[in-house]
């Protein structure tokens, strides 16, 4: 068996990092593309949306047209610096490239430390799902039983990562377009034992906006962070045949994407059910949208596919978090037998993030009220402070990129630099928004103590010039 370990890039004078090199290019283009549909698909969506909708009513589909905005933006930036330099460390190098390395060290730990406590979430989701179905069952070896399926699948070969989400996403893509018809159709009355609801449902029981503004903020809040994942794509693309045209493609179809899945889906939920039935925060927006049409078997159909989605998001967290660990060590940043490379695959950076991933699940039984809490608020913000990273990158990045290599942008982020820092004062506003609400403050604060630690630690290796081994 050939083992490696990821060498580190050679510097150039532009401050600019190669790809990891070693690293397998087995993901194919049918595998990048259905990864970039299904990843705006996650479990968030299907279950955490039902929050938003108690909060804001039927305003949550203008939460999630803002927050879908913002992500538009991020995703278009990301996808510029992404198609010019792509690299398995995505916006961590371009951090790294734009401010220095403790920007590429603080952004790539903080993703990394998210993913992994996001695989124990999900893993603890899905063994929710699976002792429903089989009682008795212990949960506990449900998620060990997930768990360790991703980990071996991620150690064989990217190829098997791309295989898995190919048909996860298609699976979540095909649900989420079913259900989009079915609504569309009874919306419109041409549902068979269905009437038109009109637009009873929009303006009756308080009106669009029932909790007023107020409502409306802890709406766009819930919205914000439904919209994880959207990176994997540009991670993935460092390991496929063609990497700058498959970001293109990725993130030129991003809007769609969102408008259809996101904005769409809340759309004909509020339009067909109540906003303040019971039904939508106990079993979720989509299975009450089903069961008010008569669907048979609504609640199953919605948990197999809120399983798929739990489980995509795993295998998909999983490889995110072993290449950024890999592309961090690669470049200095991290311990080194992180980057050991066995055909072409960051085996102990999966090991590992498997490994924190579970003794997340363990910290949820053994301090589920003290240590499971302060890591879930740690967490709460990360996504926001990579997106703020990415932002600012581009900001950077794109005039340099112009005075120096204009043919390298294949993609361009729209009315720069305009709207790069209308994103930035939209994020900043979300910071603030965060600190005025009582059940997300904690989250605000947490996270940024854990960033501040990190671009401390950062800092001082900056200074300390720590290069190449650790």
């Amino acid at each position: 068996m050939s083992r490696t370990t990821a060498p580190a890039p050679a510097d150039r004078k532009d401050g600019a990092t190669a790809p990891v090199e070693g690293l397998a290019h087995g993901l194919k283009q049918r595998h990048l593309s259905m990864i970039a549909l299904g990843g705006v698909i996650g479990a968030g969506l299907f279950v955490g949306s039902g929050t938003g909708i108690a909060a804001a009513g039927p305003s949550i589909v203008i939460a999630y047209a803002l927050s879908g905005v913002l992500v538009m933006l991020v995703m278009r930036m990301l996808g510029e610096m992404s198609a010019a330099n792509p690299a398995s460390g995505s916006f961590s190098v371009h951090a790294e490239r734009a401010f220095g390395s403790w920007a590429g060290f603080t952004s790539g730990w903080a993703f990394w430390f998210l993913l992994c406590v996001a695989v124990g979430l999900e893993a603890i989701g899905a063994a929710d799902i699976m002792t429903d179905w089989l009682p008795g069952t212990p949960e506990w070896a449900w998620v060990a039983l997930f768990v360790a399926a991703f980990c071996a699948t991620n150690l064989a070969a990217v190829k098997n990562f791309g295989e898995f989400e190919f048909w996860f996403a298609a699976l979540k893509v095909g649900a989420i377009v079913l259900f989009l018809g079915i609504g569309v159709l009874a919306i419109a009355g041409l549902l068979p034992g269905t009437d038109s609801p009109g637009t009873t449902n929009l303006t009756g029981d308080g009106g669009f906006f029932p909790h007023g503004s107020e409502g409306l903020v802890v709406g766009l809040l819930a919205s914000v962070f439904a919209y994880g994942g959207l990176e994997t794509v540009t991670i993935a693309a460092a390991e496929s045949e063609q990497p700058v045209q498959g970001v293109a493609k990725a993130v030129r179809t991003a809007m769609w994407r969102i408008a259809l899945f996101y904005v769409g889906s809340m759309a004909v939920i509020v339009t067909l059910v109540p906003w303040d039935a019971e039904e939508v925060t106990e079993k979720g927006p989509y299975v009450a949208a089903l069961n008010h049409l008569g669907i048979p078997g609504a609640g199953q159909i919605m948990d197999v596919v809120i399983l798929v989605a739990l489980l995509s998001a795993m295998n998909a967290n999983v490889y995110g978090a072993s290449r950024m660990a890999c592309s961090l060590v690669a470049r200095g940043q991290g311990p080194r037998a992180f980057g050991r490379l066995s055909h072409g695959v960051p085996r102990p950076a999966v090991l590992v993030s498997c490994l924190v991933g579970f003794g997340c699940v363990l910290l949820s039984h053994w301090s589920p009220d003290r240590a499971f809490v302060w890591l879930l608020n740690t967490i709460g913000a990360i996504i926001l402070v990579v997106w703020f990273f990415i932002a600012a990158s581009q900001l950077v990045l794109r005039r340099r990129t112009e005075r120096e290599a204009p043919e390298k942008l294949v993609v361009r982020m729209w009315a720069f630099p305009v709207l790069t820092w209308a994103a930035l004062a939209g994020m900043a506003a979300v910071f603030v928004l965060m600190a005025r609400e009582e059940g997300t403050r904690v989250q605000l604060y947490s996270t940024g103590a854990l960033t501040l630690l990190l671009a401390a630690i950062g800092f001082v290796r900056q200074r300390a010039g720590r290069g190449r081994t650790s």
